[in-house]
């Protein structure tokens, strides 16, 4: 990047167990390829259904409703292949499990893998053992990222994502807020569902760039 370019940053609230957080996949890796280091992608944390709401029943009414009518089309439409998986787990262990990634050099090839493990897969993500499975695919140390699941290393991180995402009135995922670089995300443009047929997110950027 040539000092000085103009640059923009996305940042994104999800949740490895929101099947529209990885619908949205295509799209933002469609505007990395784009914009390169004009722009940067911030992943933040958000548990949908966090200790102690209840997760989902599996087989229940509501999620087979919503596959139908909408998670299925959406991934026939981008060529994906995603299927309901037979366990709702929590996914608090997941988003820390990415953010020691992080610290790795690894996130982007840990959030792929957990997506993928979930709900190509149907692994259950909030077992620590499959944890551990996935990081180990994508070259972590399994010893080090137990650790620092068993002494909650990151918790603080994932905790204070939330934080944030309820200031900001965050209420659903994927969330997605496009700023000039060096803003805060609160006064950027915010964008809320999956937009797999492009082109909004784009305009964003296009805008940012501008106001830089």
């Amino acid at each position: 990047m040539e000092n000085g370019e103009k640059r923009a940053r996305i940042t994104v609230f999800s949740d490895y167990v929101c099947p529209f957080c990885y619908l949205e996949e295509p799209d933002l890796a469609r505007v990395r390829e784009e914009y390169g280091d004009r722009v940067e992608v911030d992943w933040r944390a958000y548990e949908l259904r966090p200790d102690p709401i209840p997760t989902l029943d599996p087989d229940g009414e509501y999620l087979h409703r919503v596959w139908n009518a909408s998670v299925y089309p959406m991934a026939r439409s981008l060529g994906m292949t995603l299927r309901l998986p037979p366990v709702q787990p929590r996914s608090r262990k997941a988003l820390e499990a990415a953010e020691f990634a992080r610290e790795k050099g690894a996130y982007d090839r840990m959030h792929t893998a957990l997506f993928r493990a979930f709900f190509e897969e149907g692994r259950d993500i909030g077992d620590v053992e499959v944890l551990l499975e996935v990081g180990e695919s994508v070259g972590l140390d399994t010893d080090e990222l137990r650790a620092s699941l068993e002494e909650d290393r990151y918790t603080g991180k994932v905790v204070g994502d939330e934080e944030l995402a309820r200031k900001l009135g965050v209420d659903s995922v994927p969330t997605v807020f496009v700023v000039p670089d060096g803003a805060p995300p609160h006064t950027g443009e915010r964008i809320t569902g999956a937009q797999p047929y492009g082109g909004r997110i784009e305009a964003a950027v296009e805008r940012a760039l501008r106001c830089v």
